[in-house]
């Protein structure tokens, strides 16, 4: 693979970049960490957070990456590379969804169609007609078997997987291709919405589907912001699927997730790409829905067999926890006493922060802050999508577990409905809102349990913890990856 930069190359920072005085000291980026500068690297890091088009020698293409490999900027590719592109479809009994689709691409240059064992394959090879090639498994070997029989047979230097369910809008391809005038970059994903509609069930989905990763764009990293992308509309080098011999056909859920960890493991960058969008048909009932989630959550145990640590359902310093523990279990004067120990724990980072931020105490305190809120969050999450079999058992027994069980249902709902209404309106009141919210989560938490339980493994409910809060740093004389 290229160690190289296209001729070029454009930046745009990320909204947590966050820079000193004097220009030498960056702190943001996903996850957090410290990047130092030199005063020439300062000087090339205050062109490229500009957005000037940069050379790819010398100081300013150390700090590009740098900033890249941090997720502390963003990639504004200024050319689209001439790669043949083949577009791969696995199907199971959807013919309607495959003519929509082929509608929608128009007169691509090659589409290959897999039916994945389906009970009327005269149906779909009706609705194709002509303009796809179809290949057939007699019976229905799932999702990843399909999809690598598909991009075998094709013939593109690049192959776009999308599945029946899903529609591109229009202009999706270009923006993505983009990305691949980087060679590092393996594989690229649009940002896959649910198409809105009249009734509570599709209006919740719009805001809250699993496939949907949002608006802001990102570096794909495990336990990052955005820690994988979905096969439901993935772009991908045909050399990253040849050099991990594609999907694991063995993984029925959770199968792309899979091959975007192993090509990370392998050294690509995986991009998150939400200027370019595809939508996603809803389920039809309630029943699918949840069904579906418990469906994505039981691919956690086989996903943490295969990555040990990368399914956890938190992952935060000892400090935070003790804090959260102590405002959850202590009462009153449990409460001050996390408090306590999170501003102990921020004041740890003054050190690190001396000389590089502006005001050190103050950064420290906003950071460490900033962390213990999120891992407060992350915790009452967690509550709901993986412990609440232990929550709901210790809630029998005692009222603070009941009370901490409610809050962790409640505040994460609503602070992603708050997020939802960023974009749009919400067409569900709070109360509704929460209420399915719940449920979802609870869905996909029986899901993790079942996993759990087939798999023989508990890593899927483990936390994550690590000692002290201290940030990652990198100078700008350091690649990621050497």
């Amino acid at each position: 693979m290229a160690e190289r930069f296209p001729e070029h190359i454009a930046l745009a920072p990320d909204p947590s970049t966050q820079r000193s005085r004097d220009g030498r000291t960056l702190i943001g980026g996903s996850p957090l960490r410290l990047l130092r500068l030199t005063d020439a690297g300062a000087r090339a890091a205050e062109r490229v957070l500009a957005g000037d088009e940069v050379p790819t020698t010398g100081a300013e293409a150390i700090v590009a990456r740098s900033l890249l490999d941090a997720g502390m900027a963003h990639p504004r590719p200024q050319v689209v590379p001439d790669l043949s592109v083949s577009v791969v479809v696995p199907v199971r009994d959807d013919p309607a969804g495959v003519a929509t689709l082929l509608d929608a691409l128009g007169t691509h240059a090659e589409v290959v169609v897999v039916d994945d064992g389906s009970a009327d394959p005269g149906a779909l090879h009706a609705v194709v007609a002509g303009r796809a090639a179809v290949l057939r498994h007699e019976r229905s070997l799932g999702p990843g078997a399909a999809r690598n029989t598909g991009w075998r047979a094709a013939a593109g230097d690049v192959i776009a997987f999308l599945d029946a369910d899903v529609t591109p809008v229009g202009g999706w391809l270009p923006s993505l291709l983009g990305h691949l005038a980087d060679p590092r970059v393996g594989m690229v994903a649009p940002r896959v919405r649910s198409r809105p509609g009249p009734t509570g069930r599709e209006r919740y989905e719009r805001h809250r589907s699993p496939l949907d990763l949002g608006p802001a764009e990102a570096r794909v990293v495990p336990r990052g912001r955005v820690s994988y992308v979905p096969s439901a509309a993935l772009v991908c080098r045909r050399d990253v699927l040849e050099q991990l011999s594609g999907f694991d056909p063995d993984l029925r859920v959770g199968e792309d997730v899979d091959l975007v960890w192993r090509a990370i493991e392998a050294g690509w960058d995986v991009r998150y790409e939400p200027a370019s969008i595809v939508e996603h048909r809803p389920r039809e009932t309630w029943r699918a829905l949840l069904r579906q989630r418990g469906a994505y959550g039981s691919a956690a145990a086989p996903l943490d067999r295969r990555h040990a640590g990368a399914v956890a359902p938190v992952d935060l310093n000892a400090w935070s926890l003790g804090a959260w523990a102590l405002a959850v279990a202590g009462g009153r004067r449990g409460m001050v006493a996390g408090a306590g120990v999170a501003v102990g724990s921020s004041l740890g980072l003054v050190p690190r922060l001396r000389g590089r931020a502006d005001e050190p105490v103050a950064a420290a305190l906003r950071l460490g802050g900033l962390g213990t809120l999120h891992a407060g969050t992350w915790l009452g999450r967690s509550v709901w999508r993986a412990w609440l079999p232990l929550a709901l058992v210790a809630s029998v027994r005692s009222r603070r577990a009941r009370r901490a069980t409610a809050v962790a249902a409640v505040v994460p709902a609503l602070l992603d409905r708050r997020a939802a209404r960023g974009e749009e309106r919400v067409a569900l009141d709070p109360l509704r809102w929460t209420l399915l919210h719940a449920t979802d989560q609870a869905a996909y938490c029986a899901g993790v349990w079942l996993g759990v339980v087939r798999e023989r493994r508990i890593g899927a409910l483990r936390p994550r913890l690590s000692g002290i809060p201290r940030l990652g740093e990198m100078s700008d004389h350091q690649r990621s990856r050497g």
